[in-house]
């Protein structure tokens, strides 16, 4: 599933909170290849899809930091979209030009690990990220129970509701159950007479993985189900509980509550959807470009199929690696301990409170890491309330299955989701397609 890229108005990655001073430090001039000889400082490249913005000069400030404060050891960054980011790994790894240091998205890291990109993390770094990490985070830069990486972002899915819609509706407050989620998104639902969607109750979209997979992904671990089987070579979408999200899912399209060829990410931010299950990327970007309406905003838990079960949701995220055929494999871990271990002080946070620098970078850019005490720190210093589920899913999520035939495992989950949504499936040919199609897919010899 790729992260999601908020079509037809601002990316996700445009918001951003102050920056923490850390992220401000005087830096220098990016430094230059060595030149072999003795005494010569170790240059290190790091690559990334922090291409451009605010994404890009979130990423420098700590590193020219580093420079500025190390003789020995510089960094480099390199950048590409996040479209051609898998593939420049391969590509590069192919021709023996790898960068030291890696910055892929979790998904991928079984692919990694089976082609021999990504190091196992040394004893002493993976003990340290066991123990300052959540679990969903360490599960997700985890192959075969070894880790592999530090976790960066981490991103949590909740449900976001019109307050105002809602309240229009003679509805006084967000749904705890499934039976009450869809009478909300019946009784907030809207058309016009000639049959138009003016509010859809329950925001279902087709822009991207992040927003079709991601939000039924969510929904099925709230239901106590999983997408892949615990040994990473099959489905368990056909399930009882992966079949009560379809039916959840399909019941609401077939009433008119949900609408899948509407752009959720406009619609939402127009008033023109009363619910939606997204990730906590969302809040910034909708902060900055509703402005005033951002009031009518609000954030719960993912209501459960029933009330009193155990919570549950998805969470994806991005980890920093090393290349297994870097030459500098001591130094480039040395630089990520630093970078996501050591910490320093944020300004506004009461009783002096201290943050790593990776957590700091994350939340200047409206995003999250794994480290709960990182992040109540910050939150506090440049705070949302509406943040705050997301940050308590941090203890309860699942992270997106990460073997080596995930990605292609979750375009093909998107597509019969997508045709069960357009009326080209039912709710059993959805399943069983997908069972046979991932399946396949899972299975095979990597």
């Amino acid at each position: 599933m790729t992260p999601a890229r908020s079509t037809g108005g601002v990316s996700r990655r445009r918001f951003a909170f102050a920056l923490p001073p850390v992220l401000l430090a005087a830096g220098c001039s990016a430094p230059h290849r060595g030149t072999g000889r003795p005494g010569d400082p170790i240059v290190l490249t790091l690559l990334s899809h922090y291409a451009s913005g605010v994404l890009k000069a979130a990423l420098q400030r700590p590193v020219d930091e580093w420079n500025a404060t190390h003789d020995r050891v510089k960094v480099r960054t390199e950048a590409v979209e996040f479209t051609d980011l898998l593939t420049t790994f391969m590509v590069r790894q192919a021709a023996g030009q790898g960068a030291d240091i890696l910055h892929p998205y979790c998904l991928w890291n079984g692919q990694l690990v089976q082609a021999g990109v990504l190091r196992p993390a040394p004893p002493e770094h993976a003990e340290e990220i066991v123990r300052g990490y959540g679990r969903a985070a360490v599960d997700a830069v985890s192959v075969g129970g070894r880790v592999h990486g530090y976790p960066t972002e981490v991103q949590t899915y909740a449900l976001y509701y019109n307050k105002r819609l809602l309240r229009e509706a003679g509805v006084h407050g967000p749904p705890r159950t499934w039976r009450e989620l869809e009478e909300t998104a019946y009784r907030t639902a809207r058309r016009d007479r000639y049959g138009n969607t003016l509010v859809q109750g329950f925001g279902l979209s087709t822009a991207d993985d992040s927003t079709t997979v991601g939000q039924t992904l969510a929904l099925l671990h709230a239901a106590g189900g999983t997408f892949v089987s615990r040994d990473g070579r099959s489905t368990a979408i056909d399930s009882p509980a992966g079949r009560a999200v379809l039916d959840l899912e399909h019941r609401l399209v077939s009433a008119g509550a949900s609408a899948p060829g509407i752009n959720v990410y406009q619609a939402f931010r127009s008033g023109q959807v009363a619910m939606v299950v997204s990730a906590g990327w969302w809040t910034g970007s909708l902060k900055e470009l509703m402005g005033k309406d951002y009031r009518d905003v609000g954030v719960a838990p993912l209501p459960l199929p029933e009330a009193g079960g155990k919570r549950a949701t998805l969470s994806t995220g991005f980890m920093l690696g090393v290349n297994a055929a870097s030459r500098n494999p001591g130094a480039a871990w040395e630089f990520l301990r630093w970078l996501n271990t050591e910490k320093v002080d944020v300004k506004g946070a009461a009783g002096g409170g201290r943050a790593t620098r990776m957590s700091s970078l994350q939340v200047s850019v409206g995003s999250l890491t794994g480290r709960s005490d990182d992040m109540r720190t910050l939150l506090g210093a440049h705070g949302d309330a509406n943040l705050q589920p997301f940050l308590d899913a941090l203890g309860y999520s699942v992270p997106e299955p990460n073997a080596p035939g995930a990605q292609q495992a979750k375009s093909l989950l998107r597509r019969n989701i997508e045709a069960l949504w357009t009326g080209q499936q039912s709710v059993d040919q959805a399943l069983r397609t997908t069972r046979r199609q991932v399946d396949r897919e899972m299975s095979r010899s990597w």
